[in-house]
């Protein structure tokens, strides 16, 4: 079967389209068709040697895919082959086929395509449990997400809205503003030609901002910070700016605000159901149409290093999907 494969730690161009032998299942395991698999911007961290686990090589990109169930191993029985599934495996799915454990596996509907499915787990899942379980988010709460445009930032639209918070999206151009309008969000701030700190606060009025939703990181981080208002909540989400920010502790005493961590590849490796529990809530939202799912561009397995650079490149607004 065709995978791509990454041998050694380097660019989008370094990786291969090779020939493997394809998968069986051991016990507890599934073996899937691979019908999409979805790209994030870790993957080009991942890659590169630069994100915070380092897969052994020869290893596949690509934490998230949909497909069908083709084989099960010995003692499987939440799925069964024919299944149409979603699943997040950390890598590895750049490849016709994968084997990974049957508990990871979520079943889902007809009526939801392969390619919106494949890009559902990492960003979504991510965001709700950032906003639901790690931020508290309340109604009538006003959310800032940075980097709204993206796929992160997307769903933390999509679902800041559905918990019925007010949602200040901010991007560095006016397109990527009118598709994060577009999507629900109800003000806007373009940090590549105003002030963040000056937005937020006119924004934030007296009380201040309650949540602030940040996966780029960088010089935003702390402008972000100071817009809190009192018992605010500030969520680490990544570094897409490609700097760790040091924020001023001071300002997290003055305000009696949190800075909270969501790492939630780590939590739903250690909670299951509770990541089983949550994807049933986001695939149901989906079907119904309270989430977009919004693919970017689908590519051909053969052309991942092109998709990887436009995702470095920040071309993309919601998901980049390859089809094996």
């Amino acid at each position: 079967m065709k995978a791509i494969l990454c041998t050694h730690f380097g660019p989008p161009d370094a990786l291969e389209l090779v020939d493997i032998p394809p998968p069986t299942a051991a016990p507890g395991e599934a073996v899937v068709k691979v019908k999409a698999a979805a790209l994030n911007f870790f993957d080009t961290l991942i890659i590169a040697g630069k994100y915070q686990f380092k897969p052994p090589f020869p290893f596949s990109p690509a934490a998230e895919f949909s497909g069908i169930v083709e084989s099960i191993g010995q003692g499987v029985t939440d799925v069964a082959p024919g299944d149409r599934v979603i699943s997040y495996g950390g890598w590895g799915a750049t490849r016709e086929s994968v084997a990974i454990a049957a508990s990871q596996l979520v079943k889902i509907p007809e009526k939801l395509d392969f390619e919106r499915a494949a890009g559902l787990t990492v960003t979504y899942a991510t965001t709700l449990y950032a906003l639901r379980d790690r931020a508290e988010l309340k109604p009538g709460e006003t959310l800032v997400v940075l980097g709204a445009a993206g796929g992160t930032g997307l769903a933390a639209i999509e679902i800041g809205k559905i918990m019925g918070a007010r949602v200040i999206a901010c991007a560095s151009s006016d397109d990527k503003l009118a598709f994060a309008k577009s999507r629900g969000a109800d003000e806007t701030v373009n940090y590549a030609s105003e002030d963040l700190r000056d937005a937020l606060k006119r924004l934030g009025g007296a009380r201040g901002v309650d949540v602030v939703y940040d996966p780029v990181g960088g010089a935003y981080a702390e402008p972000a910070v100071r817009s809190l208002g009192w018992e605010g909540r500030y969520l680490v989400i990544g570094f897409a700016a490609g700097e760790i920010p040091k924020l001023p502790l001071n300002l997290v005493l003055l305000k009696s605000c949190d800075i909270r961590g969501v790492l939630w590849g780590a939590w739903a490796m250690r909670e299951p159901q509770g990541q089983r529990a949550l994807m049933t809530d986001i695939a149901r939202w989906c079907t119904e149409g309270k989430l977009s799912a919004h693919v970017h561009a689908v590519y051909p397995l053969a052309e991942t290093a092109k998709a990887l650079k436009a995702i470095a490149d920040r071309k993309v607004m919601g998901k980049i999907v390859l089809r094996p």
